[in-house]
C-alpha cells in the first residue's frame, strides 16, 4: 500500500507541471507536501530552491520571452538548466543570470542552441519521466523520492543526494527505459551513514513516525 502511494504521488508530480490549467493548483501542493516529508534536503533547502528556480525562470522570461523554452531545476541549491536557446550568447546569457540569484550555488547549463520544442515533444518528455519514476518504484532498490529526474529531447538527468548504490540503480532505471536516448549522472554522492542520518531527521522533523525505506549498502 505504502509502496502504490509513492508511486501515485511521484507520477503525479511529474504529470502535473504538463497540465497546467487542467488539474487543481491545490493538488499539486498537496502531492509536493507529502513527498517532502521524505525529502532528504531540510525544507530550508527545499523553500530555496523552489524560490532559485521561480526568479530563475522570471528572469529568463523577462529578456527571452518566447524566443526560449527553458527549464530550470534547482536542487540543494545546484541548478540545472534545460531547454532551447536561440544563440551561444543566450545559452551564456542565461547562465551568467541564473549564477547571480541569492543562495545559488553551481549552475549546470545544459540548454541547447536550437529552434524551441515542439508541445508534443514535451510531453513525450513527461511521458519518458514518468516511466522512469514508476519504474524506479517497481526496483525497490532506492527510495525514487530521493531521485530528481528532468527529461529533454530524450536525455533523462538525474539529481539528488543519494549513496553510490542508489545512483548505481538509478542510472540503470534510466539507461533501460524505453524512449531514452542518454543519461545525465549529476548526482551527490553520500555515505549509506549519512543517508540514513538524513532520512531520520528528515522523518523526525516531518513528524512522519513511517520510517522511509532502508539504505542498501552494496
Amino acid at each position: 500500500m505504502k509502496k502504490q502511494l509513492i508511486a501515485t504521488l511521484i507520477v503525479g508530480a511529474t504529470i502535473i507541471p504538463a497540465l497546467q490549467g487542467c488539474f487543481p493548483v491545490v493538488a499539486a501542493g498537496v502531492t509536493t507536501g507529502v513527498l517532502a516529508t521524505f525529502d532528504r534536503r531540510t525544507l530550508g533547502v527545499q523553500t530555496d530552491d523552489e524560490t532559485i528556480e521561480w526568479k530563475a525562470a522570471s528572469r529568463a522570461s523577462e529578456k527571452f520571452g518566447d524566443k526560449a523554452h527553458l527549464n530550470f531545476t534547482s536542487f540543494n541549491r545546484r541548478v540545472l538548466i534545460t531547454g532551447e536557446v536561440p544563440t551561444e550568447q543566450a545559452k551564456a546569457d542565461v547562465e551568467s543570470l541564473t549564477g547571480t540569484i541569492p543562495n545559488v550555488q553551481h549552475v549546470m547549463n545544459e540548454a541547447t542552441v536550437g529552434p524551441v520544442s515542439s508541445f508534443s515533444n514535451r510531453s513525450n518528455d513527461s511521458f519518458i519521466t514518468s516511466k522512469i519514476k514508476s519504474r524506479s518504484v517497481d526496483t525497490g532498490r532506492f527510495n525514487p523520492v530521493h531521485v530528481k529526474v528532468v527529461t529533454e529531447a530524450g536525455v533523462a538527468y538525474l539529481l539528488g543526494l543519494v549513496t553510490q548504490a542508489e545512483a548505481d540503480a538509478a542510472i540503470n532505471v534510466a539507461r533501460t527505459t524505453s524512449g531514452v536516448r542518454k543519461v545525465v549522472n549529476l548526482f551527490e554522492i553520500i555515505s549509506p551513514a549519512a543517508a540514513r542520518e538524513l532520512d531520520v531527521a528528515q522523518s523526525k522533523n516531518s513528524g512522519n513516525k513511517t520510517q522511509p525505506p532502508p539504505v542498501e549498502a552494496r
